[in-house]
């Protein structure tokens, strides 16, 4: 699949050239439209591995996704070299034409645009045989799917956007803003059809690994349902997931989470796939895309956040401290032992002071590598998470192959609890879903009483989201779902020289100034010049 997802898109208009005596009176078999060149099994997989390449298009995750969510909530701060557009999110100075975020709305439509086609295409395809029944149904599922994910953003990051629900819809930009409700309705709809007809496992697991599952649709179906807080029925959705047919567990290695091997997790329900291919193409996530570098689909993740590299960002001081804790059990002091696992600093931060340990030199004292040599403690926190320092020192070139991970199932057990716990009912089993992460092997964490009021499971389920989840672009999601992301961000980040406040309409990102120039009726339904 990795050799694969990225493929060029395929629909492709061929000009005939002249050798025919009549054009007008022969049909050229060579000439193909959007719709006409899908003919074959193979011709109607291309259209859904179409919407799949658009996962490393500009805005998503081969570069801004990351810089975007974690930004904005204060997962990442900016260090000395972090300039442009990612200064602008992290001091909440940024506008209708910000590039990261105007990047991120055109893909989500592009990602729209090709599941209309797909299912324009899949509509008019006769299989062949049962097997070719059997894609066809999988194929409709996955286009469903799609149009989902990209509605989900759209309506969580934007709320009230243009709905295009058809192919002819897509080729227009007259579309008015719909509802909330409306948008949320078609997100669960999306993800409700895909679920009917997706494989809780795919049986070429080495050809299709990062496709869309059953357990993919169910989980963001239950991400939709608890983005407008209900409950009940996201619980449901949830805890489809932890039994039979669904195997997922969670992966002993934490850290194994976040290296090149990660998609072969127990633990992942859906990761973005990346993957270096074609030689000199390092620096594609800047635009180049598919088409201009190949197949290539690694991410600069490792270079733009690795600090013996283009150290752009540090671990904010707000989330450092979030890793200290009363002790569960009997209220100490106490040091989260996924500190170590999340980011490097100095001794008494809490992070790994170690770089290299698996390097063939052996381990390397993060304190004296060359960046830090005039930095005077205490040095700065630095990602280790999502980074290959254990295994090199630099990482030399911005051709990250570590997937990016969307939901696994820590994140399925979490939102659960908290089902659980906003409806305060079964407490207990809200608080051992939150021990059954803290149990990971590797991380073997003080586990909290079962007996929790409302309350304190609250506070509870809430640090372990923002701890077990550091840098992996859920917090954003989590504070406005909550209710507290004006409180929290102008608490962590108070307004002063460099920094904006977070304001009201921070809870909603700007519709981009170019939507609204060439769509005029989403232009003249904006208010105060932002949403």
């Amino acid at each position: 699949m990795k050799t694969k997802i990225f493929s060029i898109f395929c629909a492709i208009l061929v000009i005939a050239s002249g050798c025919s005596k009549s054009l007008l009176d022969t049909k050229n078999e060579n000439a193909y439209d959007a719709t006409s060149y899908f003919k074959s099994q193979k011709q109607f997989n291309e259209a859904i591995i179409a919407g799949y390449a658009v996962f490393n298009h500009g805005g998503m995750m081969s570069r801004e996704w990351y810089f975007n969510f974690d930004l904005l909530a204060n997962d990442a701060s900016p260090a000395f070299s972090l300039v442009g557009t990612e200064l602008q999110l992290a001091d909440y100075s940024f506008t209708n034409s910000n590039e990261d975020l105007v990047f991120m709305w055109a893909s989500l439509y592009r990602m729209i645009f090709r599941a209309n086609l797909a299912l324009k295409v899949m509509a008019k395809w006769t299989p062949a045989d049962a097997d070719e029944e059997k894609l066809k149904k999988q194929y409709i599922a996955e286009a469903h799917w799609l149009r989902g994910f990209g509605y989900y953003y759209l309506v969580s990051c934007w709320g009230r956007v243009p709905l295009k629900l058809d192919f002819d819809a897509s080729l227009r930009n007259e579309e008015p803003r719909a509802a909330v409700a409306d948008v949320w309705k078609i997100v669960e709809e999306e993800f409700t059809a895909a679920a009917k007809d997706l494989p809780v496992e795919y049986e070429n697991q080495a050809e299709d690994l990062g496709r869309a599952t059953q357990g993919a649709a169910i989980a963001y179906l239950g991400k939709a349902l608890l983005s407008q807080h209900k409950y009940p029925e996201a619980a449901a959705q949830f805890e489809k997931l932890t039994k039979a047919p669904f195997q997922y567990e969670l992966d002993p290695s934490f850290d194994h989470l976040f290296s090149e091997d990660n998609i072969n997790s127990p633990e992942v329900i859906f990761a973005v796939n990346h993957l270096y291919t074609t030689p000199n193409t390092q620096y594609y996530m800047f635009w180049g895309w598919e088409g201009a570098d190949g197949k290539t689909a690694h991410t600069g993740r490792a270079q733009e956040y690795g600090f013996n590299d283009w150290f752009n960002v540090i671990v904010p001081d707000p989330l450092v401290a979030a890793f200290s804790y009363p002790n569960p059990q009997n209220g100490t002091p106490y040091l989260d032992p996924r500190a170590a696992l999340t980011w490097y600093g100095s001794p008494g931060s809490g992070g790994d002071i170690e770089i290299c340990d698996h390097c063939p030199s052996g381990p390397l004292l993060y304190a004296d590598q060359e960046i830090f040599h005039d930095v005077p403690p205490p040095l700065p926190n630095t990602w280790r998470k999502y980074e290959p320092y254990e295994y090199q020192q630099y990482t030399e070139a911005p051709m990250s192959g570590i997937n990016t991970q969307v939901v696994r199932f820590a994140d399925v057990k979490l939102m659960l609890a908290e089902c659980y716990i906003e409806q305060n009912v079964q407490l207990p089993a809200a608080m051992t879903l939150i021990n059954d992460v803290r149990n990971r092997l590797s991380v073997q964490a003080v586990n909290y009483p079962t007996s929790l009021n409302q309350v304190n499971a609250r506070i509870a389920v809430r640090r372990e989201r923002q701890i077990e989840l550091a840098g992996e672009q859920s917090r954003w999601f989590d504070l406005r779902r909550w209710g507290i992301a004006k409180q929290t961000m102008n608490a962590e980040r108070p307004a002063g020289p460099g920094q904006h406040a977070f304001e009201d309409k921070h809870l909603l990102l700007p519709i981009p100034l170019g939507e609204r120039q060439s769509n005029k009726a989403v232009g003249n339904d904006v208010a105060n010049d932002w949403n």
